[in-house]
């Protein structure tokens, strides 16, 4: 099997002045987890990787850079799920860690649970020697600056529009040369959610999905809208009824507008190596490894 990798950087409009960043940071979390693939390494090694990558650069909604809640707090949730076996680990809600997906990964290897979340996912980074850091090091000043201005506004709601606020929920999905799929998402949630707010990228089936039978999904966007039509599981599901990696990623995002009239994004890959986008909002940054081995990037168009 050849190997092949996909990642998103979220998917709503994207600022302007920010999409040369959002190109650049995709492109760098494709090449971390290609890297890995090329030497024969799983795609569950991969797509961590590729997410790292995405949570460590303040680009994204995710790890450094993530957006304040409405207490001015950052609270983070991911997935990573292996197509193999089904195994998955996932956070939410979680304080004060740089790198929540590597964090999933060690629930996927050295627990029987699936999920954790708030106080308890912290207690257990901890237990298993993962730096806590203090949430100044995962604050950027456009958070800090958008928190103030949406504490000014009355009644502020997401559905106001697409506002160049960023939905840059981070994803990565791949297959490796042993035929077996990964999934991973990363988020640092909507701007000025609720505190406890979790959304639908730590959910299986909604967030991230992979099966080894069908392929792997990993989605951005309205997460109510996303967990709503349980997105990824959609998506994979579609291939499983005999559509092609594109078909399957256009119906579900249809099927997402149909239903509940959300907006997002979604990338897959299906067990035979396709991959394949689809999103319907102004912007969505996605990059992959092209046929010739390439790292090809987009953001609108």
């Amino acid at each position: 099997m050849k190997p092949a990798i996909i990642v998103h950087g979220g998917a709503w409009k994207i600022a302007e002045d920010t999409h040369a960043d959002h190109i650049a940071g995709t492109r760098a979390a494709v090449a971390a987890g290609w890297a890995l693939l090329k030497q024969g390494e799983t795609a569950l090694d991969a797509v961590e990787a590729a997410v790292s990558a995405m949570e460590d650069d303040p680009t994204f909604d995710a790890g450094i850079g993530s957006v304040l809640n409405r207490v001015g707090e950052i609270e983070m949730d991911a997935i990573i799920m292996d197509g193999e076996t089904l195994a998955l680990g996932a956070v939410a809600a979680v304080r004060g860690i740089i790198n929540p997906v590597r964090l999933a990964r060690l629930i996927v290897r050295d627990t029987d649970h699936s999920l954790l979340v708030a106080e308890g996912a912290r207690r257990f980074a901890e237990l298993k020697g993962m730096r806590l850091c203090a949430e100044a090091e995962l604050t950027v000043p456009r958070e800090v600056e958008r928190f103030r201005a949406l504490q000014q506004k009355k009644d502020y709601h997401l559905s106001e529009g697409f506002t160049p606020d960023p939905m840059d929920t981070v994803g990565a999905v791949a297959i490796d040369a042993n035929g077996n799929v990964a999934a991973a998402t990363s988020t640092g949630g909507v701007h000025y959610k609720l505190p406890g707010r979790v959304g639908d990228s730590p959910l299986v089936g909604a967030g991230a999905y992979a099966d080894n039978l069908t392929g792997a999904a990993s989605a951005t966007g309205h997460g109510e809208s996303i967990m709503r039509v349980v997105l990824s599981k959609t998506t994979t599901d579609a291939l499983g009824q005999g559509m092609s990696a594109q078909e399957a990623a256009d119906y579900a995002i249809k099927y997402m507008y149909d239903r509940v009239s959300g907006y997002g994004g979604i990338i897959v890959v299906d067990s035979q190596g396709e991959i394949a986008f689809a999103y319907n909002t102004p912007h969505m940054a996605v990059a992959w490894v092209d046929s010739s081995g390439e790292i090809q990037a987009r953001i609108k168009g």
